[in-house]
């Protein structure tokens, strides 16, 4: 019998924004491996074996789901988000370069899912409308001042900046860091969007400014998308504001 692995991702986790070959994925599924909140959204099925764990475990949850796979088993292994995007995927492909040969065998998909960058900027309009990146500010797998040249780089070069884990509690400095380092570049009015849990019950969004966005407003379950200089906000009668950025260069007037 030969096993299969799935990286699956969930998206942000609003059940709609679950697409069909992630549904199937996971009802195809004997074994599912995640992160534990993450693996509770994954709809339930009769037989399955969930194996749930702790956050920082990605390289040894890759390992299980491989070694689940390769003694037979149909494994999907859930990520939050896009499992390419700042997740599993990357773990799985790092335990198969550096695993037995066998792994390198297995049949094994990744299944693209809504990233939260994605979720965010859909509920206030088309801050991505041009050129754009995305960071992480956890220094838990490359230092600070790397994060610090590349935030300089995005910023001097006019993209806008999606960040990702922007806070927690063993790293509560880094986002007001962040913004000072960002406020060295871009206007104080540049539009910033706060998007915490989007898709979920307790969704909150915000727009404010790099001049008075505030780290507190932010937890590792918070998106934020920092606009370009070129970044415009449309106001709209009994409506929120749009948040864009022109699709060309040079083109938005004021």
């Amino acid at each position: 019998m030969s096993g299969r692995l799935a990286v699956v991702g969930l998206g942000p986790g609003d059940a709609r924004w679950l697409t069909p070959e992630a549904q199937a994925a996971l009802a195809a599924a004997d074994a599912l491996f995640g992160y534990a909140p993450y693996l509770a959204r994954a709809p339930l099925r009769d037989g399955q074996r969930r194996h749930p764990s702790d956050n920082r475990e990605e390289g040894s949850r890759a390992r299980e789901a491989l070694e689940t796979a390769a003694a037979g088993a149909s494994v999907a292994l859930v990520s939050g988000g896009d499992p390419g995007v700042f997740a599993m995927a990357a773990a799985v492909c790092e335990q198969i370069e550096q695993g037995p040969p066998a792994w390198r065998a297995l049949d094994m998909g990744i299944v693209p899912g809504i990233t939260a960058m994605l979720a965010v900027a859909a509920r206030v309009g088309a801050p991505l409308g041009h050129d754009f990146c995305a960071l992480s500010l956890s220094d838990n797998l490359k230092p600070w001042p790397v994060i610090e040249r590349r935030l300089d780089a995005a910023a001097q070069a006019g993209f806008v900046i999606a960040l990702y884990n922007p806070i927690s509690q063993g790293r509560p400095w880094q986002l007001a860091a962040a913004f000072e380092r960002l406020r060295r570049y871009l206007p104080a009015t540049t539009p910033v969007v706060f998007g915490r849990a989007v898709g979920r019950p307790d969704e909150t969004i915000s727009v404010t400014t790099l001049a008075t966005a505030d780290p507190a407003d932010a937890d590792m379950a918070t998106l934020l998308i920092v606009g370009s200089a070129e970044t415009r906000l449309v106001p709209r009668l009994h409506h929120a504001p749009l948040v864009y950025t022109p699709r060309a260069a040079g083109s938005a007037t004021t």
